[in-house]
């Protein structure tokens, strides 16, 4: 009975130091001979059919039906000039490299404004997450946050991170604590017209793409890396690269509705 005791704690300690290993911090350092990695995400083909969704606004018109056309276009796919906009890139698991910026509004922040998630795609850092309410106090938001697990293969579970009523304008923070993935998607669930996503990796070697489709990633330790784009509707893309030191690398991403 002692000896499989022993090898039941033994078993554990293995699988608790794999949990752990899988898990490893991220480590902020100073970068040496940092370089980059740039490109560009593009869209190839014809548009989906549900590219453009049109949803009825029937809540706070006077507020979230600014143009008085009585409905809101949700833009799932976003091409101008063969950019897919929206989409995401970012290195995938580096253990150590440059520290996260401080973000541009001194936090980092979800905006709802005129009955939007302002910006509809952003990178965040885990921890505290400013949720703010800028539309008049005739306006009740109500903000569902959840992870999406499954997105490397195709089959998406959303958990919920947080979900709480808004009604009253101002700011309110909430801890953001990913379990198993980086994707996030937004909703409003009172108005059935409002979505956004997030990525909340626990490195800062990611960023949303330019209006023209560009990234750019920067102060890149030298190596070899994977570089993964993703959008939210059409998956992953990757590509391997290798940084020299003070040097480029090139990464480009093509997506399709096929």
């Amino acid at each position: 009975m002692e000896i499989r005791k022993s090898a039941l704690a033994s078993i554990a300690c293995a699988l608790l130091g794999a949990s752990a290993a899988a898990g490893a911090a991220y480590t902020e350092k100073a970068v040496t001979g940092g370089g980059s990695i740039s490109g560009k995400v593009t869209f190839q083909g014809a548009l989906p059919a549900d590219a453009v969704e049109k949803i009825t606004i029937t809540k706070n018109p006077e507020v979230c039906d600014v143009d008085k056309t009585g409905a809101r276009e949700v833009v799932w796919v976003d091409v101008k000039n063969g950019a897919l906009r929206g989409a995401f890139v970012f290195i995938d698991k580096i253990e150590s490299g440059k520290k996260w910026p401080a973000p541009k509004a001194g936090k980092f922040l979800i905006n709802q404004e005129g009955c939007r998630f302002r910006p509809w795609a952003q990178v965040v850092k885990p921890g505290p997450l400013t949720i703010k309410h800028s539309d008049p106090a005739t306006v009740l938001h109500n903000i569902n946050a959840r992870e999406m697990i499954g997105v490397e293969k195709s089959r998406v579970v959303r958990i919920t991170i947080f979900n709480f009523a808004q009604p009253d304008p101002g700011e309110i923070v909430k801890q953001l604590t990913m379990k198993r993935s980086h994707y996030i998607s937004l909703n409003c669930e009172a108005h059935n017209f409002m979505f956004g996503f997030m990525m909340a990796p626990e490195h800062p070697y990611a960023v949303v793409v330019g209006e023209d489709g560009s990234y750019s990633l920067d102060d890149v330790p030298p190596g070899e890396y994977t570089v993964l784009a993703w959008h939210p509707k059409f998956g992953l893309k990757e590509a391997k690269v290798t940084v020299p030191s003070a040097g480029k690398a090139q990464a480009s991403f093509a997506f399709s509705a096929k």
